[in-house]
C-alpha cells in the first residue's frame, strides 16, 4: 500500500508541475517582447528596453542584432514582435509580409546622422558625397587623390543584410561598392579596425562614435558637403541634422504586425515618450522631428 500511494503521489505532483509550467509557459509567451534586427539601432534599444523593463514589473524584452533584413524577414515570418530597422521595408518584402497574412506597420523612433570615420593620423577631414561615392567605388584609391596624405584607402563597411549597406549604397555610393570593401559585422566592429588602420574608412551610426556627447577616443568624424557648392558639416550637431544641411541623415525604424501591436504599443509609446527621446539623445542619436511625429500618428503611436 505504501509503495501504491508514493506512486499516486509522484504522478499527482509531475501532474501539478506540468500544468504549472504550462501555466508559466504561457504567461511568459504572452508578456514576452521579441526585438531583431538593426546592428545600428540594437545597442539604444537594449538601453531602452532595461530602463523600461526596470519601470515595469513584470515585462520581459530581449533585443538582439542581426541586421535590418533578419529583423524584417522575422517580422514577414513571425519570429518577433518587433523589427529594428535602419531603412524602410522594400516593396517585395511589404508584398510578401502581406502574402503571409502579415499586416506591416512601421514607427520612426530615432534620427541618424550617419557617420564617416577615418584613423586621427589622416589629414583629411571633410568630403563632398561624390568623393565619398568614387571611394567606395574603388575609383578613388590614395588618400592624395582627395587632399589626404600618400596612403593607400582600406574600405570598411556593412554585410548585405545591413540597412546601413543599402541605405549607404543608395544615398551615396551610387552604385556597386567595389571588390575590395571589407565587410563587418557590425558599427562596433567598424568602429575599432579604423582605430588601427591608418588607410581605413568606414561608415557607421552617429550613436557609435559618441559616448557621453564626445566623439570617442581613436576615430575622427568626417564634415561631409551636400557638393562642391555646399559647405561640410558635422554630423555631431544637433543643429545641422534638424535643418537637413547634414547630408547623411536617415529615420530609424521599428517594423510590427498591425495585429501584434496591442502587445508591443506600451513599450513603443515609451521609447517615443519624452523620457525615451531623452535615452536616445544620451545614446548618441538624435529626437524624432515633429513630422516623424505625424508619420507615426497615422499608426495610433
Amino acid at each position: 500500500m505504501k509503495s501504491k500511494n508514493r506512486t499516486g503521489g509522484i504522478v499527482w505532483l509531475l501532474t501539478v508541475g506540468f500544468l504549472v509550467l504550462l501555466t508559466v509557459t504561457s504567461l511568459f509567451a504572452a508578456d514576452f517582447i521579441q526585438v531583431k534586427g538593426s546592428d545600428t539601432e540594437v545597442n539604444v534599444v537594449q538601453r531602452m528596453a532595461e530602463i523600461y523593463i526596470q519601470k515595469n514589473k513584470g515585462a520581459l524584452i530581449a533585443v538582439t542584432g542581426g541586421g535590418s533584413g533578419v529583423g524584417i524577414a522575422a517580422v514577414i515570418n513571425r519570429t518577433t514582435d518587433l523589427a529594428n530597422a535602419s531603412r524602410p521595408m522594400k516593396p517585395e518584402e511589404i508584398q510578401q509580409a502581406r502574402a503571409s497574412g502579415v499586416d506591416p506597420i512601421g514607427v520612426i523612433f530615432a534620427v541618424d546622422g550617419l557617420s564617416v570615420i577615418l584613423n586621427p593620423a589622416n589629414s583629411a577631414n571633410s568630403l563632398t558625397l561624390e568623393e565619398i561615392g568614387r571611394i567606395y567605388r574603388g575609383e578613388t584609391k590614395n588618400w592624395n587623390e582627395v587632399g589626404g596624405p600618400n596612403l593607400p584607402i582600406t574600405l570598411y563597411g556593412r554585410q548585405p543584410n545591413s540597412g546601413t549597406f543599402v541605405f549607404f549604397r543608395e544615398g551615396v555610393v551610387k552604385g556597386d561598392y567595389a571588390h575590395s570593401m571589407n565587410q563587418m559585422n557590425g558599427n562596433a566592429q567598424i568602429v575599432e579596425v579604423v582605430k588601427r588602420d591608418k588607410g581605413g574608412i568606414g561608415y557607421v551610426g552617429v550613436g557609435y562614435v559618441v559616448d557621453n556627447g564626445k566623439v570617442v577616443p581613436g576615430v575622427k568624424v568626417l564634415n561631409v558637403a551636400r557638393d562642391r557648392k555646399s559647405e561640410a558639416v558635422s554630423p555631431l550637431k544637433l543643429e545641422n541634422i534638424t535643418s537637413g544641411s547634414y547630408p547623411i541623415t536617415r529615420p530609424l525604424y521599428q517594423y510590427m504586425d498591425r495585429a501584434n501591436k496591442q502587445k508591443v504599443e506600451d513599450f513603443v509609446k515609451f521609447e517615443l515618450s519624452l523620457e525615451g527621446q531623452k535615452i536616445i539623445t544620451n545614446e548618441g542619436f538624435y529626437p524624432i522631428t515633429k513630422a516623424y511625429r505625424e508619420y507615426n500618428a497615422q499608426f495610433g503611436f
